[in-house]
């Protein structure tokens, strides 16, 4: 029965499984050697606790700035977009002021103004001042005026009886359209004609 016991206790090296062998090498490299004294491999596994720390802090510090960097441009786009809404259009009121002051101009000169011409020049002027400032920010006029009827850009507000202009275009135009870059803003209201019965 001694002889059992002993077998039993006794196990080859070649019998251990992988999974034990790494571990009792992984033991065997942890544990201090003969030569290092336990005080010495303190001061070692204090080291690369401290060194760990100190890399845990640095990589903390860096996150925080990242986080603080990125809340400082959501601010600033939101600050961004916020003026752009409130002045985005700046610019064209600045076009336009002039318009207004030709308006005002024009409105003094009608009070006391017996030259019908003249004010009709005046307003000519302030007209095209408007169109061009239009047209500065990509508004364009529709005055389709004996085209052919397109719903896309017309909107038809009656038929007549026409014998001068042919059938399905447009008689007359009753309130211009515009598009702002290609894109339709508001149709032209029109007059379509239709055959004579």
């Amino acid at each position: 029965m001694g002889e059992e016991e002993n077998k039993e206790v006794q196990q080859p090296e070649a019998e251990l499984d992988d999974a034990t062998k790494e571990l009792l090498e992984e033991v065997a490299d942890a544990a201090p050697s003969e030569s290092e004294s336990p005080e010495s491999a303190d001061e070692s596994i204090q080291q690369e606790l401290d060194s760990a720390l100190a890399a845990a802090d640095k990589h903390r510090d860096e996150a925080l700035r990242a986080m603080a960097e990125l809340d400082n441009v959501r601010k600033r786009a939101e600050k961004d977009v916020e003026s752009a809404h409130k002045f985005g259009l700046e610019k064209f009121i600045h076009e336009l002021l002039p318009v207004k002051d030709s308006m005002d101009l024009g409105f003094d000169a009608a009070n006391s103004a017996t030259d019908v011409d003249a004010l009709k020049e005046g307003m000519a002027l302030t007209l095209k001042m408007f169109e061009d400032a239009l047209e500065k920010r990509g508004v364009k006029e529709l005055n389709p005026l004996g085209e052919d009827f397109d719903p896309e850009f017309h909107q038809a507000m009656m038929m007549e009886e026409s014998v001068e202009v042919e059938a399905g275009k447009i008689l007359r135009v009753m309130q211009k359209g515009y598009l702002l870059n290609e894109r339709l803003i508001r149709p032209a209201m029109v007059v379509v004609a239709k055959s004579a019965s």
